[in-house]
Order: structure tokens, then C-alpha cells, then sequence
């Protein structure tokens, strides 16, 4: 079979690393499409055994041979084919100075630079030589970068040490010489190897009990030693074998016995001096007492020791009271979470008490005047239960929102456009005592977002705001697009990369750090009991959060706040927003038929209701395993509408998947009041794949059956 991309023959893994990435929707496209200059430059790159990069197009996209591995680290499973920044984002900063150089044709070639890096053996100093130069397509333009990498960490730290080991020579003489300054040298010697002949100065003589006579006309090895003490002759004769073998510098340490009688410690340092030929000729030394200097370390051992015997004893206490703090600081956690879960938990239940109240109450009084024959009253209470009920279904979506589980229908949006058309509702929203300026950044990118979610979040920071200048104030309502670094992405707590804001500024009385630090906890609001739920902030927080952004305060007490929402940038342009308004669900077709599948028989009982009020044909299903059966007959469907979570071993999407390998094209509308990550995933649903969230409008529903299936 023949290789369509004929290049990466040779690339080894870095090449496999190529062929499994997913190409589409990627800058440079498919690599069947790649321009010649760049399959070049790739093909040698890949077949080097030299470490190298290759960076191509604008936004400088990073490609990388197998040698080049290891210096990747936990990056290697996602780098190839990301933009330089991002794979380097650690590093931008140093590397962006050299980069400009080099696609301004000047380029630069660096020995011996230290760099730290993340490796897959974890974070280390590392020094290298490489070189960054563009790279010119057939036109002569600037098409990318080829960078030359090689690691010259062994050789800096082999000069290093090099360099350590002269130091450690230089202080071996410094020492010498201010022992002979201080008067610690007690002899001389010289030994003529070849001869065997040791010639000593008097002073030697003394403290090896010698005839000074004898020492100059010269003595041998035997005599030399024969004071020294017998268990250290043998050390002794091993370390002078080694040094007139080897030649250069000796020193060693060994007890002699004096004119007194008594042994006392003694250094001998001299040279050993061969000729060319590999002769030992010379080995000149001194003598230096230690005595002392033993003694002195022998009694820092002694205390060492009792140091660390207390510092062992001190480890364990040490340990013992920390984990006594660890567990004090676990109950306390603990205690704080116990806490939180209440206030929580109280919150709702008094908030869905009050709402239950209202529902329950218009039921009983529905049914006592329906008995009563007095109907003129059953619409009052028709509206009480039904608004309860809304803003019942309004509580758990806020609640979702706050723990990132709502479900979401993200799409690609004008941030800018969506702030205009919200822009009259807010006017009259907030009231004429309130001024209103909207500025909208010219070029502003384009976010993945849920839009009625972030209107809400819009709303809701201007109501807020209102609420915060009860004297009238100004609102400023602004849109920019940011580039957040490493080290701005930190302090945000989101990953670098870029951003859109939609930030919401106010006068009015601003927020101390205490109440701005806990100004996203649910229930928490400084509003009189009655006048707020406190999950407006906590939703927001929620909601940005599972869109993949962050939100931040900014507040002065007295000065006024802003808050901002942190939005991720989306590559491709926004959809244009959906027209009509809600209206009469319209009526089915001839013989249309929708499967509906849901546990809850009293879910499934009303959709079912409305499906035939508005003409369908409905087949009822209770779980997974029946609704599959009803999709493997050959009955007609035109529209699955299911819940996902369903009971016995399948779910919903997994149910829609097994209908669609039967029935390909089929429609499917799933229903849930809570999103289901592990099934929906993103919000990035196949083609004819739709998400409605319970509880639902009636119209809405009959409505978006009727666009899925009119779609068909």
C-alpha cells in the first residue's frame, strides 16, 4: 500500500506521534496537505539523530524529533503540533526575546546557557548549546524556525568539578603553608627512590627517636618505620606502594612513637616525581603534628553524636506533635465542612419549604373549590402553584450552577453582540436613576459559551450592582481580549492561553476583603432576610467555572466593585443567534411517531399527554432495555426523546447510540434535570442530537420536537 505522507518515513516514534494526531479543525490542516517547504524541513528534522525543533507558521506550531523526547516530559502526549507558547509556556518569557531575533533574521547561536526544565525525571538544571534560524519557504518568506538543540550538561558538570578538584589542590598548599607559618611542621624528608636512601632533618630525627647523624648521611625505609605504631604499619606501607606507583601527591595519617615514649599523631604530605619513563625518582614530604587536631575532632564526633541523638529524640517529638496538629486540623476541617453542608442544606430547605408551601397550598385550594363548584378561583391558584413551581425549578438550576453539574448548550457567540442586545432589558431592569455605558472591545474573539446562561450572569452582576448604589450610580459594562502568561494565569487559577473578559463595574459601596472573600459561597448575601437567595454570585461562579473560565472581585469599600468573567477564546466564528419568539407548538404530521423513555412515570405520563395533544403517535418506555426493544422492531419513529439517567444497566445516550447504529439519521431529544458529564460529555452532541433541561415549558417542548423532526 502506498504511504501518503511519504516524509515520515524514518521518523520513528516522533513520526507515529504525526500520523496518530487528529489534524481537522488544526491551522495547518491534514498533513496530506502540507506544503512542500514544510515536508522538507519536517523530513529532516525527524531523521536527525541531533535534538531538534522545528517551529512552523505564525503562530510558530512546535514539531520535534525523537531525540527530543526526553526533554519534554509530561508534555510529550499533547506537544506535537501545539504553538510554541503553549508547549513552553514556563519558558515563553526567555525563549521569545531569541525567537524574534531569529525571524528578524538574526539569528543567534548559545553555548553552555543554563536552563531549567520540566523532564519526564521531573524538574532539573540542565545546561545547553543550540542555535534558533528561520526558516524561508521558495518565496523567500519567513515559514518558520529550525532550532538545533544539544545537552552539554556532563561536560559543564565534569569542568565543574575540575575546577573543584584544583580548589581543593590550592587549599592542600594554602594549608601546607601556614602550617609552616605556625610552626606545625616538625620535620623534613627527602627519600632518593632509586636508592633507597631517606635523608631527614634534625627535626624529623627528634620525633622518630633517630640519630640525627644518621639522618643526614641517610637512612632506609626500615629504620624510618620503626617507630611507627604497629597497627598502623600495615595502612602505612600500602598507601606509600600506591603513590610511588601512581606518582603525585601523598598524604597520610598514622601514630609515631617519640623520644618520650608515648605515641602522638603525625600527617606526612610530600610528592612522588617520575621520570618521563615512568620512574619513580624523588619523594620529598614534611612532617605535621595532629595530635592535637585529633583530639579536637574526636570531641566535635563526641558531641556530633549527641547532637544526634537529641536531634532524634527532637525528630520524634517534632513528629509526633505534628501529626497531633494534622489531626486537630482535620477535625477542624471537618468541622468547617460540617458546616458549610448546613448552611447549605438549610438554605434549602427553607427556601423549597417556603416554595412547597405555596404549591401545596393552591392544591388544597384548588381541590376544596373545585368540590365547592366555586371554579372562578381555580385560576389564582393555577398561578400561585405554577409560579412557586418556577421559581422551585429556578432554585435547583442555580444550585447546578453552583456545582458545575447544570447542563448546558454551548455555542460559538458574539460576546459583544449578545451585551447589545441585553443592553435595553438592562436599562429599564435597573431604572433611570442608574446610568449605563457599554464598551465593547472592536475585534473581540469568540467564546464557547452557553448564551442564555451568560445573559443571566450579565443580568444578575447588574442587578447586583443596582442593588449596591441605592442612591443611583453608573453601571460600566466593558468587553477585552487578553494573552494571560504563566504566571497571570496563576493568579487567575486558570491555564495560560487566551482569554475574553465581560467585566461589570459599579459606584456604589463596594464589598471589605471578608465579605468579597466569601462573596461566591451559596446562601451568603449581605441583603435583608427575604430580599436574596445568595446564589446569584455563587450560579455566576458555577457557570463560568464549567464553561472553562474563572471570575474574579475586584472591590474598595466605598469606591465600588467590579467583577469579571473570564471567558476561554474559541477558534471559529459565532453563530448567529436563533430568531422567532415562543408561540403555539405546531401540529405533527400524518403518522409521526415518538419513543419516549423515562423511569418517572409521572414524567413520562405528561410528555406522552402533550406528544398526543399536539397530534403524535407515542410509545412509552419505562428503562433502557425496553426502549431498545421498541428500536429494534421495524414500527416507525420519527424522534427519540429520553432521559439519561435510566435504570438497568443502560443509560440513555448509550441506549441512542445502540438506536442509531439501526436506525441511522435517527433523532434524539434528551430530557434531564441534571447533566450527566460522563454521558453528554462537552455539550459537543452528534449531528440531530438535542439537550432539553426539566423541568420544561409545554410549548417548549412541542416545539423542539417539531424542529428536530422537520429538520429531517
Amino acid at each position: 500500500m502506498t504511504d501518503s505522507l511519504p516524509f515520515l518515513a524514518g521518523g520513528g516514534e516522533a513520526a507515529r506521534l504525526i500520523r496518530a494526531r487528529d489534524w481537522s479543525g488544526h491551522p495547518l490542516g491534514p498533513p496530506e496537505g502540507w506544503p512542500e517547504s514544510l515536508r522538507t524541513a519536517l523530513a529532516l528534522v525527524l531523521n536527525s539523530p541531533e535534538s531538534m525543533i522545528l517551529a512552523w507558521g505564525p503562530d510558530l506550531h512546535f514539531f520535534f524529533n525523537e531525540t527530543y523526547f526526553p526533554l519534554l516530559g509530561p508534555r510529550l502526549s499533547w506537544a506535537m503540533g501545539e504553538r510554541f507558547d503553549r508547549v513552553w509556556a514556563d519558558g515563553w518569557e526567555q525563549a521569545k526575546p531569541i525567537i524574534d531575533d531569529a525571524l528578524a533574521g538574526r539569528s543567534r547561536r548559545f553555548v553552555d546557557l543554563p536552563w531549567r526544565l520540566g523532564t519526564d525525571r521531573g524538574e532539573a538544571e540542565t545546561w545547553w548549546t543550540f542555535s534558533y534560524s528561520r526558516v524561508l519557504d521558495g518565496a523567500g518568506r519567513v515559514a518558520g524556525l529550525f532550532i538545533l538543540t544539544n545537552e552539554t550538561t556532563a561536560q559543564v558538570i565534569a569542568t565543574r568539578r575540575l575546577r573543584e578538584s584544583e580548589a581543593v589542590a590550592r587549599e592542600n598548599v594554602e594549608r601546607v603553608q601556614l602550617a609552616l607559618a605556625a610552626g606545625a611542621i616538625i620535620g623534613t624528608w627527602l627519600w632518593d627512590l632509586p636508592s633507597d636512601r631517606f635523608t631527614v632533618d634534625e627535626a624529623f630525627a627528634r620525633n622518630f627517636g633517630l640519630d640525627p647523624a644518621l639522618g643526614r648521611e641517610g637512612l632506609s625505609l626500615e629504620q624510618v618505620v620503626a617507630t611507627v605504631h604497629p597497627d598502623d604499619k600495615p595502612g602505612l606501607a600500602e598507601a606509600i606502594a600506591r603513590v610511588v606507583a601512581r606518582g603525585g601527591a601523598y598524604a597520610h595519617q598514622y601514630r609515631v612513637r617519640r623520644a618520650d615514649g608515648h605515641y602522638y599523631w603525625i600527617e606526612a604530605n610530600g610528592r612522588v616525581d617520575h621520570a618521563p619513563d615512568g620512574t619513580a625518582l624523588s619523594f620529598p614530604g614534611v612532617l605535621i603534628d595532629v595530635d592535637e587536631r585529633r583530639a579536637v575532632e574526636a570531641e566535635r564526633d563526641r558531641a556530633t553524636a549527641m547532637l544526634r541523638a537529641l536531634a532524634g529524640t527532637l525528630e520524634q517529638r517534632v513528629a509526633e506533635r505534628t501529626a497531633e496538629l494534622m489531626r486537630a486540623e482535620e477535625a477542624l476541617r471537618q468541622s468547617q465542612k460540617m458546616e458549610a453542608v448546613g448552611q447549605l442544606t438549610g438554605g434549602i430547605a427553607h427556601d423549597f419549604n417556603n416554595l412547597l408551601a405555596g404549591i401545596t397550598g393552591s392544591l388544597e385550594l384548588m381541590q376544596t373549590r373545585i368540590g365547592q363548584g366555586r371554579l372562578k378561583d381555580v385560576d389564582r391558584y393555577v398561578n400561585a402553584a405554577q409560579g412557586a413551581a418556577r421559581r422551585a425549578a429556578a432554585l435547583t438550576h442555580r444550585l447546578l450552577a453552583f456545582s458545575r453539574r447544570q447542563t448546558l448548550a454551548p455555542r460559538p457567540t458574539d460576546v459583544n453582540l449578545l451585551v447589545a442586545g441585553m443592553e435595553e432589558l438592562i436599562r429599564r431592569t435597573v431604572g433611570p436613576a442608574v446610568g449605563i455605558a457599554v464598551a465593547g472591545a472592536p475585534d473581540l474573539w469568540t467564546a464557547l459559551v452557553d448564551p442564555p446562561q451568560l445573559e443571566n450572569a450579565l443580568l444578575n452582576l447588574c442587578l447586583n450592582a443596582r442593588d449596591a448604589m441605592p442612591d443611583g450610580g453608573r453601571i460600566a459594562i466593558g468587553t477585552a481580549n487578553h494573552r494571560l502568561d504563566a504566571e497571570a494565569a496563576r493568579a487567575h487559577g486558570i491555564p495560560p492561553g487566551p482569554y475574553l473578559s465581560l467585566c461589570v463595574s459599579d459606584t456604589g459601596t463596594g464589598m471589605s476583603p471578608e465579605v468579597a472573600a466569601r462573596a461566591f459561597d451559596p446562601f451568603f448575601t449581605t441583603k435583608p432576610t427575604g430580599q436574596g437567595t445568595g446564589l446569584g454570585l455563587s450560579m455566576i461562579h458555577g457557570f463560568v467555572r464549567q464553561s472553562g473560565g474563572e471570575v474574579r472581585i475586584d472591590s474598595v469599600p466605598g469606591r465600588g466593585t467590579t467583577v469579571c468573567l473570564y471567558l476561554p477564546r474559541h477558534d471559529g466564528a459565532a453563530e448567529a443567534a436563533a430568531e422567532g419568539g415562543p408561540g403555539a407548538a405546531p401540529r405533527a404530521e400524518q403518522g409521526e411517531t415518538v419513543l419516549v423513555v423515562d423511569d418517572e412515570p409521572t414524567v413520562r405520563m405528561l410528555v406522552t399527554e402533550v406528544l398526543e395533544e399536539l397530534g403524535y403517535t407515542a410509545i412509552e418506555a419505562a428503562d433502557g432495555a425496553a426502549g431498545l426493544k421498541v428500536l429494534q422492531s421495524d414500527v416507525r419513529l420519527d424522534l427519540l426523546v429520553t432521559d439519561v439517567g435510566l435504570p438497568g444497566g443502560m443509560n440513555g445516550r448509550q441506549m441512542a447510540d445502540a438506536g442509531r447504529a439501526l436506525r441511522p439519521g435517527l433523532k434524539v431529544l434528551f430530557i434531564t434535570g441534571y447533566a450527566e458529564t460522563a454521558v453528554l460529555g462537552d455539550g459537543a452532541l452528534e449531528p440531530g442530537m438535542a439537550v432539553l433541561t426539566k423541568p420544561f415549558v409545554v410549548e417548549t417542548l412541542g416545539l423542539r420536537i417539531r424542529e428536530m423532526i422537520a429538520r429531517g
